[in-house]
């Protein structure tokens, strides 16, 4: 490839994220189906052909901006390498939880398969899910291999995850509709307290693990 050459790749590379990251903000509190070809070519300032170029369909472009959108999910979420266990698993649940509060639609897609079932949003969902037991089993016993009861105790785990997730960011929208403190008794749930009910449901999970494998050791509790 001559100069030339890597200068248009870099180039077209460069577009390409552009068009992803304006996607990104676009889709951030959107729904798929909101929002025509016609409506992000405007927003993003570019001829629609552009889009068709570089994504072929909305739904090729859609799919780039999930794909980009987990990537940075999984990155806030295992950034925890300098960190001791228990630090670790706390850190990661806030990072996910983060994500989830600031990217909601983007969250919504990538857990619920976004438009209809779709195959390919599934596919990224279960390659977010494996990536995530790595990265929990990294940070709670050192190791990515896991004995299928630890496996399976663990996706039931992020299983619960998604739920109350989704459930608490539905609550936010109710707050926001309703107002500061929404109607009484409906008060939306701090992100500081979904977490430590997760980390707390996690160490449940994990010293559960211990029981049925001891080769998996549950980390120490927090003092």
């Amino acid at each position: 490839m001559n100069n030339s050459q890597q200068r248009g790749t870099e180039r077209s590379r460069s577009r390409r994220a552009e068009l992803i990251a304006i996607g990104r903000k676009l889709f951030a509190d959107t729904s798929y189906d909101a929002l025509s070809m016609d409506d992000i070519a405007r927003h993003a300032g570019v001829a629609k052909g552009l889009i068709y170029y570089y994504f072929t369909s909305k739904r090729g472009y859609y799919l780039a901006i999930v794909e980009d959108s987990v990537a940075e999910l999984v990155l806030r979420a295992s950034a925890t390498h300098d960190l001791p266990p228990a630090a670790r698993v706390e850190h990661t649940v806030d990072g996910y939880l983060r994500y989830a509060q600031h990217h909601q639609a983007a969250y919504r897609a990538i857990v619920t398969g976004g438009v209809g079932f779709d195959a390919e949003v599934m596919a990224i969902r279960a390659g977010v899910r494996e990536k995530l037991l790595v990265t929990i089993a990294q940070g709670a016993w050192g190791r990515s291999d896991l004995p299928l009861i630890a496996r399976t105790a663990l996706i039931g785990w992020l299983s619960s995850v998604e739920g109350v997730t989704l459930d608490w960011l539905g609550h936010q929208d109710h707050e926001s509709r309703e107002g500061p403190g929404g109607r009484e008794g409906h008060e939306g749930l701090s992100r500081e307290t979904v977490r430590s009910m997760l980390v707390r449901a996690l160490g449940d999970t994990l010293r559960m693990i211990e029981d049925y494998e001891p080769a998996c050791p549950a980390p120490a509790r927090s003092p």
